[in-house]
């Protein structure tokens, strides 16, 4: 077989957020990029919700103007809890920060190919349907990249330094052997999109709703076609009782939550519904000589926060900012690792900390309060929307709102515990026996 050679600067594996902002800006400061894409944008993707974080990056990328075209406004997010009255709405532009009150909900074929097209117009090379295959590294001179073209044409790629972008794939992980599942937090989803789905009214159209049920939480997600993403993110065990073909246990799963059956009550089902496990992990480190890790490459979080393109694009300029150091300046390379892998570790342990606990009651009953406004819960808010990079001005009142969970949990110890007990045996690692 005839091989294909070629050279670059900075490898990019995988053209989703994280590798197309990561391209985009070494692009832009004269690098060499050469980014691999194992499918052909426009592709369909999952995680649509972005938060009011994502803003300044993409005015930073240059292409707000882009996503707001193909975007809903999202000013906040609707609670709805059958074990409580009224749905809860938290709007944005209450946190401690509100420059930013609010984010869009996308597409993410449509937003996923602005990002892959903004890091060609910087000068970014890119192939798609190209799916890497190997890798080798080299002590102090880079890697050596295999890869296979849809046509089954291989090519091998030299390499200074390599980044990781490619999702779920988590390539280097499973190549170093450093991917762990989590322990503390497993959870699989089922979704699809709906037409004809009753949304909020007014300004508020397109705010995300979360609705808690008995087996896990469901997401409602408005888009500016006038569809609705609807999906169920529940315990593994739940799942593994699936007897139906995944369209029918999607419609099973949502007759379980009467509030949202009010809402799709006119609806129809417009896409074919995708079962997939997210049982969350993380890797034992982001980077190392001549190679980082970003976004999900590097760890998965359940998506009750709408995390996952936040953490990925902050990641990205953080590393763009590691690469130019390792690269224009090695002395300088193991301190900007270092610096790269604390903020790669720091945004998933702030938001775990919530996932972990969103269906306890303590924590249900934390987020459906419904009196005065408080700095704790200003602080709380201001998670919601992403701001937990460096921002020391409301970190006592996030501990505050800790020690008030803590006690809420303490003045419930029975269902506390029963929570506890539940939680143990919803998070068993259990085979799926589901695709997506």
């Amino acid at each position: 077989m005839v091989v294909q050679e070629n050279t670059c600067e900075v490898l990019v594996i995988g053209g989703g957020p994280a590798g197309s902002t990561i391209a985009a800006l070494l692009a832009q400061r004269g690098h060499d990029v050469l980014m691999l894409e194992k499918s052909k944008h426009p592709r369909f993707h999952i995680g649509e919700s972005l938060l009011p974080m994502n803003m300044p990056l993409f005015d930073r990328l240059g292409v707000a103007e882009e996503i707001k075209r193909i975007g809903i406004v999202k000013l906040g997010a609707e609670f709805v809890s059958p074990w409580h009255g009224e749905p809860v709405m938290i709007d944005f532009n209450d946190a401690w920060d509100n420059t930013c009150p609010s984010a869009y909900q996308v597409r993410r074929d449509e937003f996923d190919d602005i990002l892959f097209k903004n890091a060609v117009s910087k000068g970014a090379r890119t192939i798609e349907e190209c799916k890497v295959t190997d890798i080798e590294f080299h002590q102090g001179a880079g890697a050596t990249v295999m890869s296979m073209g849809k046509d089954g044409q291989a090519q091998r790629v030299g390499a200074r330094f390599v980044v990781d972008a490619s999702g779920r794939d988590t390539f280097l992980a499973n190549h170093f052997d450093m991917k762990h599942r989590n322990k503390k937090h497993n959870s699989a989803a089922i979704f699809g999109h709906f037409s004809g789905a009753k949304r909020l009214e007014g300004e508020f159209e397109g705010c995300i709703s979360l609705f808690w049920f008995d087996h896990g939480w469901f997401w409602f997600i408005p888009l500016s076609d006038g569809n609705t993403s609807v999906g169920a993110t529940c315990w593994p065990y739940y799942m593994k009782t699936r007897k139906t073909d995944t369209t029918q246990f999607l419609m099973d799963t949502i007759a379980l939550c009467p509030a949202l059956v009010e809402r799709l009550k006119d609806a129809r089902l417009v896409s074919p519904v995708t079962a997939t496990g997210n049982f969350s992990y993380f890797s034992e480190r982001a980077s190392g000589e001549n190679y980082l890790l970003l976004g999900d490459a590097f760890a998965f979080i359940d998506p009750v926060f709408s995390s996952g393109v936040f953490l990925a694009m902050n990641s990205a300029f953080v590393g763009a900012e590691a690469v130019e150091a390792c690269l224009s300046q090695p002395q300088q390379a193991a301190r900007a690792l270092k610096g790269f892998n604390k903020t790669m570790s720091h945004g998933p342990r702030i938001f775990s900390w919530f996932i972990y606990r969103i269906t306890t009651p303590a924590m249900r009953n934390l987020l459906m309060y419904t009196g005065s406004e408080s700095k704790i819960k200003k602080a709380l808010i201001s998670v919601l929307i992403g701001d937990v990079f460096g921002k020391k001005h409301h970190a006592f009142w996030l501990f505050m709102f800790k020690v008030m969970y803590y006690l809420l949990s303490l003045s419930d110890l029975k269902g506390t515990v029963a929570a506890w007990r539940k939680r143990k045996s919803a998070i068993r690692v259990v085979e799926m026996g589901m695709t997506s």
